[in-house]
């Protein structure tokens, strides 16, 4: 049964949700928070009391990258945003899977339609969070692929070694191909890549990091 926010019993609840079952308490210090350029941002999950500081500070857009959910934490983002003027928009990413064409050109159109200054978020601000921010330095701000993969690296606490990785090579196996082949990124995720293939290849090399799937890093 979904939580009603106008009963106190299950206003404790999502709080509850938020900050014990979501870890919302590792958060309460650590926004994970970085300025992409262009009036874009990238972080944890955010709490209300945090969604009151971002409107303050003229946050216009947040774009919610696990999706929606009858969870606490996800209810009280959208009450929050509500209740401060901002917009929400779901638009739902993996952290240990391969993304459709669809998604990625769905990304940059979102990102071409939206209100600035905006901010992304998933759990911890690392995966999710930097597969998102690499698309849009490449789309919205120009750099090459290679370059936004900065995005992806554990200055953001982003860990490759996990499944995780899955995202770094998806982007890193366009610039082998790129290498001995004169395509734009986009034009390669249309006409050559082949989700079910890079999530094989991937899964063949990978070790496995029983630590990083224990902390289930997002």
């Amino acid at each position: 049964m979904a939580l009603d926010l106008n009963n106190p019993k299950d206003r404790k609840q999502a709080y509850r949700d938020l900050y014990w079952g979501d870890h919302g308490f590792l958060r309460l210090r650590f926004s994970n928070r970085h300025h992409i350029g262009g009036g874009m941002y990238r972080e944890n999950q955010p709490s209300p009391k945090r969604i009151a500081e971002l409107a303050k500070e003229g946050i216009k857009t947040i774009i919610n990258l696990r999706g929606q959910s009858p969870k606490g934490y996800y209810l009280l983002e959208k009450e929050a945003c509500e209740e401060h003027g901002i917009k929400l928009i779901d638009f739902q990413v993996f952290s240990r899977d391969v993304h459709t064409p669809e998604c990625i050109r769905g990304a940059k159109e979102l990102f071409d339609r939206i209100e600035y200054p905006a901010l992304m978020h998933c759990k911890s601000g690392a995966d999710r969070a930097g597969f998102m921010s690499t698309l849009y330095r490449h789309f919205k701000m120009g750099d090459t692929i290679e370059e936004a993969l900065e995005m992806l690296t554990f200055k953001y606490l982003h860990v490759k070694h996990g499944k995780t990785g899955m995202l770094g090579f998806f982007f890193r196996d366009y610039l082998t191909y790129a290498e001995d082949h004169d395509i734009e990124f986009l034009d390669w995720v249309e006409t050559v890549y082949d989700p079910a293939d890079v999530h094989a290849r991937f899964m063949a090399q990978w070790s496995g990091n029983p630590i990083t799937e224990i902390l289930r890093r997002e």
